[in-house]
């Protein structure tokens, strides 16, 4: 079993064996092979393994379709295709599965193709999974007689047509129904033996690679064959989520001591489709992609594309914490390789405690947070790559956590209208995960819970006036103070719904439970290690466009006004909130720059204009669902809490965003921004040090 097997700490994941792919296509699935395509060129992926039905050449459109595909695929990658699924009016039972009355008919199938088409492929894969019952019923045919008829004389005359062959992957991996193969008179024409492995999905007693090749190679070795050994079909599902299993199993796959490697899938089947055991009877199948159904890629292919194959290894701290690596006692984080979970994370560790961090990296970049935080803390920080939507693993890391700050979130308004399923899934149902993890402890972890400013919607109700670069409150007490916690609820869009849920089930979970725990609904946050993206991080977006000297779109008028937090006073907030859970648990706080600490979007973009030496680019776009025209955090109640105040001015933190920013890709930093960051306490002084 691999359950815990932590990636070698290596730059190098070196393959002596070629890697491919495999996908499968439905006829008339035209734009999705070009975007395959594309996938293998971004992965850097050569080969390709996929499916050509028997079936689906006399199907309407299905030889136009065969004859489109094999071409087109072969112009990009070197192809294999497997040859299967029985024409159900040539079949014993009318079904795809079922064996042919006439077994000769698959070989006259196979000699077309290949006289039509076959000079792009120089391999033939006779059939897939023969010992399976859902490709092949072998209960239609007394001790494969019939099979080794059809694919023993398909062999031969592929190798008459100058083909090689591959006998169609075993799964599970089967010696004795290979032996039968010899048996049978099949293997003197076949060139390769495919083996199939899905570890612990459907091989649940799996052995691991080596035991399932060296018995593959026994049986060649005593049959006195030359034939390879090739896995043509590895994969593991992530319907649990469990994206860093997927990652630890290629790694494994491509260990094997065989002479080639195929890797199932690129995208996760659409949920719209049949799997080979019917429609959403076995859910696991519907998720073996390296990618998501709407596009988004998964943790085994956002590091494959952007390191490479052989950087798959670059990040020695990513890890699955067991119970005999997890410390004593340690604060938990979750989402802490994010940007504000570093901070906090950096922080905790400075002060030298115990750290363990949960995260499932589906953030780009994260993983560098990860690692610098490895490189300055080896001994202190424990990384455990999850979903907080797996509760095991969740209730596993909770057992000594005695404090506890949740980050891991959907954190995209516009990625919960498109995905408003999967925002739920993670912010809300995430949520009770945690919250149960924590009440099933004898002594519950204190908690610290992020929500957001959107919990009060879009603010429609209120007016703010147009003043050259921003709005402006009509009503005196909210310019004088801002947005107060007694503002009520009005959840808009599904990201609103889905954290404003979790806002009161950790409120309530406090209340009915007596669990120490105390929210957060947070303004605009920024600082060091901050990815920022058009949905998310808009002040380090900005920045990022700024320094590479690119285009900034505004989606309204850039008017709209934030009171922006500078990350290191937001972490000295939580640190005070946990000081003071005693006194303040059960509570929410609106925590942001305050009044002293607003800007507009467009006066941030003056200013990073003002750092950059030239005005930036700018184009506007609609409004966005849900965006407030003005919010700013009426921070009074926890100030008189706590006692706790922002210390960097806006000046000071955009300055210390900005050059951090520059450093990490590689610009250079200009000389004002150095003075800038350390003397500017007002508006004033930044005006002269810019000038």
């Amino acid at each position: 079993m691999h359950k815990n097997i932590p990636l070698p700490a290596s730059d190098n994941l070196k393959t002596a064996q070629p890697v491919g792919l495999v996908e499968w296509f439905h006829v008339g699935e035209y734009d999705r092979v070009k975007q395959v395509l594309s996938d293998l060129k971004k992965l850097g992926v050569t080969e390709l393994r996929t499916g050509i039905s028997w079936a689906d050449f006399y199907s309407e459109k299905g030889k136009e379709w065969i004859y489109w595909l094999i071409p087109e695929l072969a112009k990009e990658v070197k192809l294999l295709p497997c040859f299967l699924y029985t024409p159900p009016s040539l079949a014993m039972k009318p079904r795809t599965s079922a064996p042919p009355v006439t077994p000769k008919a698959f070989a006259d199938f196979l000699d077309v193709i290949i006289t039509d088409l076959g000079k792009h492929f120089e391999y033939v894969e006779l059939w897939n999974e023969p010992n399976n019952k859902a490709a092949y019923d072998y209960t239609l045919d007394q001790n494969w007689n019939r099979f080794a008829e059809m694919v023993g004389g398909a062999a031969y005359w592929a190798r008459q047509r100058g083909k090689k062959t591959v006998l169609g992957g075993m799964s599970p991996v089967d010696p004795n129904w290979l032996q039968l193969m010899f048996d049978r008179g099949v293997m003197q024409y076949i060139d390769a033996v495919g083996i199939h492995g899905f570890p612990d999905v459907f091989d649940q007693q799996w052995e691991g690679w080596e035991e399932q090749v060296k018995a593959v190679r026994e049986i060649l070795k005593t049959n006195h064959s030359q034939a390879e050994v090739w896995i043509t079909e590895a994969g593991f599902s992530t319907w649990q989520h469990d994206e860093y299993r997927q990652l630890l199993e290629f790694r494994n796959a491509l260990e094997a001591k065989v002479e080639k490697v195929y890797w199932y899938g690129v995208q996760d089947l659409s949920p719209e489709k049949p799997a080979t055991g019917g429609f959403h009877v076995d859910e696991r199948e519907y998720f073996f992609g390296l990618k998501k159904t709407d596009g988004s890629p998964k943790l085994l292919y956002r590091l494959w594309a952007e390191y490479g194959l052989g950087g798959l290894n670059k990040f020695p701290c990513l890890d699955r914490c067991t119970d005999k690596t997890l410390p004593e006692k340690y604060a938990l984080i979750t989402g802490g390789a994010g940007f504000v979970g570093t901070n906090v994370a950096k922080k905790l560790l400075s002060e030298g405690k115990q750290v363990v961090i949960l995260d499932n990296l589906s953030r780009g970049g994260v993983e560098r947070n990860l690692q610098w935080l490895h490189e300055q803390f080896p001994k202190q920080v424990h990384v455990c790559i999850a979903d907080i939507r797996d509760k095991h693993t969740l209730r596993k890391v909770m057992k000594n956590a005695t404090e506890v700050f949740h980050f891991a979130a959907q954190v995209a308004v516009t990625t919960s209208l498109d995905l408003p399923v999967n925002d739920f899934e993670i912010n809300a149902r995430g949520i009770i995960n945690l919250l149960e993890a924590i009440r099933e402890q004898d002594n519950p972890p204190s908690l610290v819970f992020t929500s957001t400013n959107k919990v009060y919607g879009g603010l429609e109700d209120l007016k703010f006036i147009p003043n050259g670069t921003r709005y402006t409150p009509a009503e005196k007490a909210i310019a004088t103070y801002g947005i107060s916690e007694n503002r009520p609820l009005d959840f808009h869009s599904p990201y609103g719904c889905s954290k404003g849920s979790a806002d009161q089930y950790v409120l309530d979970y406090a209340r009915s439970y007596n669990l120490p725990a105390v929210v957060f609904r947070m303004s605009c946050i920024y600082g060091p290690h901050q990815y920022g993206t058009e949905d998310q991080g808009w002040v380090a977006h900005f920045a990022i466009r700024a320094i590479e000297d690119k285009p900034i779109t505004i989606y309204g008028d850039g008017k709209q006004v934030r009171d922006i937090l500078f990350v290191e006073d937001l972490v000295e907030a939580m640190m005070m909130a946990q000081k003071n859970m005693g006194k303040i648990s059960g509570q929410a706080f609106n925590i942001g720059g305050g009044v002293t600490n607003t800007i507009s979007l467009l006066e941030l973009i003056e200013m990073l204009g003002e750092y950059r030496g030239k005005r930036l680019p700018l184009s506007f776009g609609e409004w966005r669902t849900g965006d407030q025209h003005y919010y700013v955090s009426d921070i009074r109640k926890f100030r008189e809490a706590t006692g706790w105040s922002p210390r960097h001015n806006v000046h000071q933190g955009v300055a210390r965003l900005y050059k951090w920013l520059s450093e990490v890709r590689g610009y250079a930093v200009p000389e004002k921004l150095n003075v800038l960051e350390v003397q500017a306490e007002t508006p004033e002084e930044t005006d002269q040090i810019l000038a």
